[in-house]
């Protein structure tokens, strides 16, 4: 992508109907990763934290080895910070179903290629705190299940924690302990992003290791996520349940992401068609059509569509361009294209899309600065299925 480019990439579930940087050990942390290593480091401000803040790994194994002890269980929920209401609601549903949850913050390099917005990316840590205690109040006073239970904890470590050996590497060939999960993590997004996919399973494994979580939990916004995450755990004999909850959407359609600032008013008002792209090939599909080239050319008819609208000024189309990267419709299980749905299994239908800068720039943040969407919109969308998404195959995914 050029700088201004902003990737948005989208995803709907047909549920069963339904460049190149070598990284020297030398240098710790590399240039380009120098935010992220600090970002959460003691400097941070801590004053009265509502909840325990956990920078290193030993401290948290002895308090986790005590709640097994003690018959705990314990929910998971991993972030990269800058929370919005889909995170929360993944909160929410660990306070309702684990005695004790704890929530991550760590802004992972590995995931990020050297040209995406690791340094850019949103950092909203005491504002991340202030929503976690809301929603513990808000649990605490409801009357549903497990009301008292807690938010246990925050662990937030640098990433010299995450990766004491090495520096981690962006590069595709750099040295480190990674793990991979082919094909599906080459697929789709991860053709576009190589490494992508590689950093979310490593860190992602190293987090369930050290948290030891009796269920963790993603949203179905990142449906490929979601996906290559329980081949993961199912794979490595991980003790862990994958919980995947529902998409939290604007009131607009467009699914909640940390990356959402980045669009300013204008670009935001244009990326709706993402959503409302698949809300078509759902109606569509709901009708009863199962092949797969013509519910993706509903998608592509109201992209098409949007281009042809004139604006105020005399132009036609939104207040810049998108170039439609891929929309795919894809096996549940593994992502592997599919021609027809089958009814019975489902199927999932994804876009992605390059959000350009605007094109007659007002502000700064119009221009926009060159972005890569590591916690995709991905817009899941249950098209009518006879269970829920988080359910097939026992599933589990922002963003974000």
């Amino acid at each position: 992508m050029t700088r201004g480019a902003l990737r948005a990439c989208s995803l709907c579930a047909l549920p069963r109907l339904g460049t190149r940087q070598l990284v020297s050990p030398s240098r710790w942390p590399p240039a380009h990763l120098s935010t992220s290593a600090s970002r959460w480091s003691s400097t941070v401000s801590e004053a009265q934290p509502p909840f325990p803040i956990f920078r290193d790994v030993p401290p948290l194994r002895e308090l986790r080895k005590k709640m097994f002890r003690e018959g705990k269980e314990v929910g998971f929920v991993a972030t990269m910070g800058a929370l919005h209401d889909g995170h929360l609601d993944l909160v929410r549903h660990a306070l309702q179903e684990n005695t004790d949850v704890f929530v991550s913050i760590f802004v992972n390099p590995t995931q990020f290629a050297v040209h995406e917005d690791l340094d850019s990316y949103p950092k909203t840590w005491e504002d991340d705190l202030r929503k976690l205690r809301l929603v513990q109040d808000e649990h605490a006073a409801s009357s549903g299940p497990n009301s008292d239970s807690k938010i246990r904890g925050v662990f937030a470590p640098t990433v010299k924690v995450m990766y004491p050996t090495l520096p981690p590497s962006s590069d595709i060939a750099g040295s480190g302990s990674f793990v991979t999960i082919t094909p599906l993590g080459n697929q789709l997004e991860g053709s576009s992003r190589p490494i992508f996919f590689r950093g979310v399973a490593t860190v992602c494994t190293k987090l369930f290791n050290i948290m030891q979580a009796d269920r963790v939990y993603f949203g179905q916004k990142d449906i490929q996520q979601c996906v290559l995450i329980k081949r993961m755990v199912k794979d490595f004999h991980i003790p862990t349940e994958v919980r995947v909850i529902p998409t939290s959407r604007e009131p607009d359609g467009l699914a909640m992401s940390s990356r959402n600032v980045y669009l300013g008013e204008r670009r935001r008002q244009d990326a709706v068609v993402l959503s409302k792209a698949l809300f078509a090939a759902r109606d569509l599909y709901n009708s009863g059509e199962l092949w797969g080239k013509t519910i993706r050319n509903a998608a592509y008819d109201v992209f098409n569509q949007a281009s042809l609208v004139k604006r105020k000024d005399g132009q036609q189309g939104g207040s810049c361009q998108m170039e439609i990267d891929y929309i795919a419709l894809s096996e549940p299980d593994s992502m592997g294209m599919i021609a027809k749905v089958n009814p019975k299994r489902g199927a999932i239908l994804s876009a992605a899309v390059y959000v350009q800068p605007v094109d007659e720039p007002r502000s700064e943040e119009e221009v926009g600065q060159r972005v890569c969407c590591l916690d995709p919109n991905f817009q899941n969308i249950d098209l009518g299925s006879q269970q829920p998404i988080h359910q097939i195959d026992q599933k589990s995914s922002k963003a974000g």
